[in-house]
C-alpha cells in the first residue's frame, strides 16, 4: 500500500488543517454508522420484546451503543490528529487503541457479569456492530480498488 502523499507542511494530502476538529463534523461524517446503530437497537427491542426478553434487548442495545461510541471516539481522535497537521505514528495509534479497547472491555464485561445471563447481550451487540461497521468501511475501499 503506498504511503499517503504529504504536503510540505506535513499534512496528508486532502486534509485541510483547521483550528479544531469538531464533534459535529464527526457526527455528520458518520451518519450512516449512527443510523445503523439506531436500527440495530430498535430491531433488538422489536424482535426480543415480542419474545418477552426485554433485559436481553436492553443489553444488546447497550452493546451496540458502546460499539457506536467507540467508533465515533476513534473517528474523532483521527480527525483531530489529521486536522492538527500531525501524522499518526504506530506507537501513538497502538497506545490510543489499547486504552480505548481496555475501557470498552472493562465496561462490557462488567455489565455482562452484573446482569448475567441477559448481560451477555452487551458482548453480542458489540460484535454485531463491529462486523457491520467493518463491512461499511471495507466495501467502499474494495470498490475503489476495483475501479483503479
Amino acid at each position: 500500500m503506498p504511503d499517503p502523499v504529504v504536503t510540505p507542511a506535513g499534512t496528508p494530502a486532502g486534509v485541510v488543517p483547521q483550528q479544531r476538529a469538531g464533534l459535529g463534523q464527526v457526527l455528520r461524517d458518520q451518519r450512516k454508522a449512527i443510523i445503523v446503530g439506531l436500527v440495530l437497537a430498535v430491531a433488538s427491542f422489536w424482535i426480543l420484546g415480542q419474545l418477552g426478553e426485554w433485559r436481553l434487548a436492553i443489553s444488546l442495545s447497550v452493546g451496540v451503543a458502546l460499539g457506536l461510541l467507540n467508533h465515533l471516539v476513534t473517528e474523532r481522535w483521527l480527525l483531530g490528529l489529521l486536522t492538527a497537521g500531525r501524522e499518526p505514528t504506530r506507537a501513538v495509534m497502538i497506545r490510543s487503541t489499547m486504552v480505548r479497547l481496555l475501557a470498552l472491555t472493562a465496561v462490557a464485561v462488567t455489565v455482562a457479569v452484573v446482569f448475567w445471563p441477559d448481560g451477555i447481550g452487551v458482548l453480542l451487540g458489540l460484535a454485531v456492530f463491529r462486523l457491520i461497521a467493518l463491512a461499511m468501511t471495507t466495501i467502499p475501499l474494495l470498490k475503489e480498488l476495483k475501479s483503479q
